[in-house]
């Protein structure tokens, strides 16, 4: 039995196939992953994601030390509420695990993978040294994400007025508390929508409210086939700890100014852009019927091979479509190994679907 989050009993009430993930037992689906999935890019839908792991930054030295943990540059966030996306990277350049960084009134908070918890904490208490910083995972929180073009205005329906006037106020990559609720408007989708972390005491409840109000409750699944149209990482899969964000369509979220600014990982990621960066990830579509999926071999005529790192259908598109590293040589077209025979496909830039919107 894995660990469950405070909504399990009410995932088998809906009726969810319950399946592993991480080390929790999760909702895979509620009978039909591919309608969870166009509910979310057509209205909205509820995610329970309180296997996520919260854990709040506070200290004198709180942000000098995110400054050398994290790739991305916490001063970027001049004030209270502001996010963003960073890497915690290894000193080879690897990445650890990434996240979304919250500027708060007592400091900071992060979300991290439910996965990678251990990984991730025992890494920050290493790196602790002599910093002033304080670190408190918060179990007692629960998360749900509401995510779709309708989500914003039919949570605002829901809740209290202060809370209805915060959602509608609330800009992308921002988050402010009312009460004992953090309210986010960020997720993992490709839509816009919101991250409610609030006492668990109190999730069951506010669960029931949005499915009672005919917010569908979605499952990993369908959570998994979004975040891929949206071009959009999984760690373990599209990147883990021998991966370097420069090799993962994530050299945005690096922040190299100020050269002062020693981060862990900075030196090997410098010598590797010197030398030039020998891959990329970019996107794959199937033209002909099959199905992409994770570690098929990439062929690039007179370039090299790579690898897929995620492959699904998608339900958007009604194609296969996959996340791949290759060479950076890699132009538009390349060929995929599947069950011994070999298919084209098309390169594309590694965002399939963003709002709605197709983008290839």
């Amino acid at each position: 039995m894995g660990q469950r989050t405070p909504l399990y009993d009410l995932h088998l009430a809906l009726g969810a196939k319950m399946v592993d993930f991480g080390g929790w037992d999760m909702p895979l689906h509620y009978g039909s992953q591919v309608e969870e999935h166009h509910e979310v890019r057509r209205d909205c839908g509820v995610f329970d994601v309180s296997h996520m792991t919260v854990i709040d930054i506070s200290g004198a030295q709180a942000t000098a030390w995110l400054q050398h943990l994290l790739a991305n540059d916490v001063e970027r966030l001049q004030s209270t509420g502001k996010a963003l996306y960073s890497a915690m990277l290894n000193e080879q350049g690897g990445i650890v695990d990434d996240m979304i960084v919250y500027r708060t009134e007592a400091g900071y908070r992060l979300v991290v993978n439910a996965a990678t918890r251990d990984q991730d904490l025992a890494w920050m208490q290493a790196q602790r040294g002599d910093y002033q910083v304080q670190l408190q995972e918060r179990p007692e929180l629960a998360m749900l994400a509401i995510q779709g073009p309708q989500a914003r205005h039919k949570i605002a329906e829901l809740v209290s007025q202060s809370r209805g006037a915060l959602i509608q106020q609330l800009k992308p990559f921002e988050a402010h508390f009312d009460g004992d609720w953090f309210i986010a408007r960020t997720g993992y989708t490709g839509e816009d929508g919101l991250e409610i972390a609030l006492p668990a005491d109190q999730a069951p409840a506010f669960f029931n409210d949005l499915v009672g109000a005919g917010i569908s409750p979605i499952g990993l699944g369908a959570r998994d086939t979004l975040r891929l149209e949206a071009g959009m990482n999984l760690y373990g899969q599209d990147i883990h700890q021998t991966v370097s964000p420069l090799a993962a369509n994530m050299a945005w979220s690096i922040a190299w100014e100020p050269s002062s600014r020693k981060f862990i990982g900075r030196t090997a990621l410098e010598a590797e852009r010197a030398s030039g960066v020998k891959q990329k990830l970019v996107g794959l579509v199937l033209e002909e019927r099959g199905v992409l999926r994770a570690h098929q071999v990439v062929r690039i005529a007179d370039v090299g091979e790579g690898e897929i790192t995620s492959g699904s259908f998608s339900p958007t598109l009604s194609k296969s479509i996959a996340l791949a590293r290759v060479p950076m040589a890699t132009a538009d077209r390349a060929e995929v190994e599947i069950r011994g025979k070999w298919y084209p496909v098309r390169v594309v830039k590694p965002t399939f679907v963003r709002h709605g919107k197709t983008l290839i």
